[in-house]
């Protein structure tokens, strides 16, 4: 089964939300403009070419890994607020009074000769946590950076395993690649059965990781250190709420006394620094 792709003209929040919940994945083609991308490689380059490569098989010997986009780039903070993409999470994962947050960011640079990645579930890093078949906790992109190809080790994805048992163990040889444009987007649910693919060209595969999960649910990448508060506190309200600054629920993520987290950050609350003996 193919990974299904949609125009980035014709491209709405329901119609990919709907794809997500059909077959766990969807393309949209040629979404991000150049000039945005350009602005990002370049300011990312650096902490890339710094990055060291994965510590063993599933992060990828020859693969680098590097976080912290909101504080080193502001394109990333474009991207990560791009509408469409904030639209499919709300559509997903925002039904019932739900809430979302970002989850991590990250670019994934696959060096030239790395082998397939284990197939494996993004939503497994909640401990393995046995979510219902059909509940949704958690939104993936993909944003190529460069043309993903199946030489070069596009993403490879099972459509429909969205639905399927958990702790399953795919092969490869099940999976189709998610090839697409440089400036093209891969949504895929948590649930979905992927994998980074095999790059067998000379060249390394560069894509921008960006994943939103529901807010009751800790955060894979840890954007209060991620992006230190001297950095947080110039951003704008709504990026500052979608990293966690707000809270998840009802009474999740408060401060001190029931304090807004995002007042108490951009000091419109104080909030005692040490306890009253008792």
């Amino acid at each position: 089964m193919a990974v299904e792709h949609v125009p980035a003209a014709t491209a709405d929040a329901e119609s990919v939300a709907e794809l997500l919940r059909r077959d766990g994945c969807a393309v949209v083609d040629d979404l991000a403009p150049a000039d945005l991308l350009d602005r990002f490689q370049a300011e990312i380059e650096p902490y890339v070419a710094a990055t060291a490569t994965g510590s063993d098989e599933f992060t990828g010997l020859n693969t680098r890994r590097t976080g912290s986009l909101i504080a080193r780039s502001p394109a990333a903070r474009e991207l990560v607020q791009h509408p469409l993409a904030l639209g499919v999470c709300g559509a997903v994962l925002g039904p019932k009074r739900s809430s979302y947050q970002l989850h991590l960011t990250q670019v994934i640079a696959i060096g030239a000769g790395s082998p397939a990645q284990l197939v494996h579930r993004d939503q497994w890093a909640f401990d393995f946590f046995p979510f219902p078949t059909g509940t949704d906790v958690q939104v993936n992109t993909i944003w190529a950076l460069t043309d993903f190809t199946e030489r070069n080790g596009a993403t490879r994805v099972i459509p429909g395993s969205n639905r399927w048992e958990d702790r399953l163990r795919p092969d490869a040889a099940d999976t189709e690649p998610a090839e697409m444009r440089r400036g093209s987007v891969l949504f895929y649910t948590g649930s979905l059965y992927h994998g980074g693919g095999a790059n067998r060209s000379d060249a390394t595969r560069l894509g921008i990781n960006l994943t939103y999960c529901r807010s009751f649910l800790r955060q894979e990448e840890n954007q209060y250190l991620a992006c230190p508060p001297e950095v947080a506190r110039t951003l704008d309200e709504p990026l500052l709420r979608l990293m966690g600054y707000s809270r998840g629920a009802y009474a999740l993520g408060y401060v001190g006394d029931l304090h807004d987290p995002l007042d108490v950050l951009l000091g419109r609350e104080a909030v005692a620094s040490q306890s009253l003996a008792v």
